[in-house]
C-alpha cells in the first residue's frame, strides 16, 4: 500500500503488527507467523524469507539456530551469506512452527515444488 510516501511503501503502526500476529485471517497460522516474524525481527524482504531452506533456521535436531542464514548469489555465480542472530521472540515463533518433514524450504510452497511463492504470501 503506497500512500503519499513518493513510492515509499506504508509503515505498520505498533498495533497493526500485533493485528497480524493475533487475529489475522490466514489458513495456517504457526506458517504465517513465523514467516512475519522472520520478515520483522530479520528485516528481510518477503522473497528471502520465502526462499530461507530449513538447514539456514534450524539444526539436524529440529532446534532453531542461534542465527537466520540468508543465501545470496552474485554476478559471478558464488554463494554470499549473510547471518542475523535470532531474537527470542523470533526463538519463539519458529519454535512454534513445524514445517513438513518432506520440505526443503522452510515455507514449502503448495504442492511441495520449492518455496511458496512471495505472491501467496499476500
Amino acid at each position: 500500500m503506497k500512500i503519499d510516501r513518493h513510492g515509499q511503501a506504508k509503515i505498520l503502526t505498533a498495533e497493526e503488527i500485533q493485528f497480524l500476529f493475533n487475529e489475522g485471517a490466514t489458513l495456517n497460522p504457526p506458517r504465517d507467523r513465523a514467516l512475519f516474524a522472520v520478515m520483522l525481527y530479520t528485516a528481510c524482504r518477503v522473497n528471502e524469507a520465502v526462499t530461507l531452506r530449513i538447514r539456514d533456521v534450524l539444526d539436524r535436531f529440529g532446534s532453531v539456530r542461534s542465527v537466520v542464514l540468508f543465501r545470496k548469489g552474485n554476478t559471478k555465480g558464488k554463494l554470499a551469506t549473510q547471518s542475523i542472530p535470532v531474537l527470542e521472540d523470533l526463538r519463539k515463533y519458529l519454535t512454534d512452527y513445524h514445517p513438513p518433514k518432506w520440505a526443503n524450504y522452510l515455507f514449502p510452497g503448495r504442492h511441495g515444488k520449492g518455496d511458496i511463492t512471495s505472491d501467496a504470501t499476500r
